[in-house]
């Protein structure tokens, strides 16, 4: 009942804040049209500044929003392709930065029970991880698939882009939490949180793995 409560409080007020964020920006974008002709260099930074900073919160709050719906979301189990839906989501990712030389490697017919919905928005995550933390180089892998872990079958999906120090690897599935610059890679820290939520309500659970910083990283999780 708490963490049901705590969920409409927190939907509450991201919708809620939808609204002056959207005055702050309707009034950012007139002064950028009306005077940026007449703003010095300084002034010109600070406003786009604002603006920057507006776009930040809009991003937040979408996370925030998406954070809450995952608690609230009815689920509706049936059999699920991951495979194809990864699929789809490296499909949508290459053609987001066709300059990028990734190789995407999707084992073929990963099925597990559970709602596509949701699990869609977990790939949605994990993928999009994977591609933000290679993109710093210049040839990255990409892979889904599945494995055994103790007899269950588990799936992951790995990257070979900045890694992490596995000291702070449960740090990741916290809200708002952070383990590189934002200068550095951007994101507000909600998508781990996201996937956690998600396999939690399935009876699953999610875990990461590392070799170290530019060592790549393994997102496994057990849907049941």
């Amino acid at each position: 009942r708490a963490n049901k409560e705590v969920e409409a409080v927190s939907y509450s007020v991201a919708h809620d804040l939808r609204a002056p964020l959207r005055s702050i920006e309707g009034f950012s974008q007139i002064l950028m049209e009306d005077l940026m002709d007449k703003l010095d260099t300084r002034s010109k930074d600070y406003l786009q500044r604002v603006c920057g900073a507006v776009a930040a919160m809009g991003k937040i709050i979408d996370d925030m929003l998406d954070l809450s719906r995952v608690g609230r979301q009815e689920m509706k189990i049936t059999a699920v392709d991951l495979s194809a839906v990864a699929r789809r989501i490296c499909a949508e990712l290459r053609d987001s930065a066709p300059g990028r030389i990734v190789e995407f490697k999707v084992q073929d017919n990963v099925v597990v029970q559970g709602d596509e919905g949701l699990l869609q928005i977990v790939m949605q995550n994990l993928l999009g991880n994977a591609w933000k933390f290679t993109s710093k180089h210049e040839w990255a892998v990409i892979e889904f698939g599945v494995r055994d872990v103790d007899g269950k079958p588990v799936c992951f999906v790995r990257d070979d882009g900045a890694g992490i120090d596995m000291a702070y690897a449960d740090k990741l599935f916290g809200v708002f939490q952070r383990l590189h610059a934002k200068d550095e890679f951007p994101g507000t820290g909600i998508g781990l949180s996201i996937v956690h939520r998600i396999i939690a309500r399935h009876g699953g659970r999610v875990w990461i793995e590392s070799a170290g910083k530019e060592k790549g990283v393994t997102v496994n999780f057990l849907t049941a």
